[in-house]
């Protein structure tokens, strides 16, 4: 595997030498997009990319667990969780990148 991470600058940087922008346009539409996204999310909706995948909120209820070390019952609340489901594309692309 590599050891490689894609950061926000990255996508500014990127945006910068394919679009044309100032490197500061650049980083600001990569913050727009971003801050779109999440706010998307937070108020429980999708974020559908298309060829990319869908972003999404799940609620999850309480139950109850165990302290994996004690082995003690403990009450795991209600909770929302983020969730991402790559597109059939974005599957196929990342295989074949494997094959390589």
């Amino acid at each position: 595997m590599v050891d490689k991470t894609l950061t926000r600058m990255d996508l500014s940087e990127a945006v910068f030498r394919e679009v044309g922008l100032s490197r500061n346009e650049s980083a600001g539409l990569v913050e727009t997009v971003l801050d779109e996204m999440s706010d998307a999310l937070v108020r429980g909706e999708q974020v559908k990319i298309s060829s990319f995948g869908t972003f999404s909120v799940r609620e999850k209820a309480a139950r109850e667990g165990r302290n994996p070390k004690t082995g003690e019952a403990a009450a795991i609340p209600p909770r929302r969780v983020l969730t991402f489901r790559p597109s059939h594309l974005m599957k196929e692309r990342v295989v074949d990148g494997n094959k390589s």
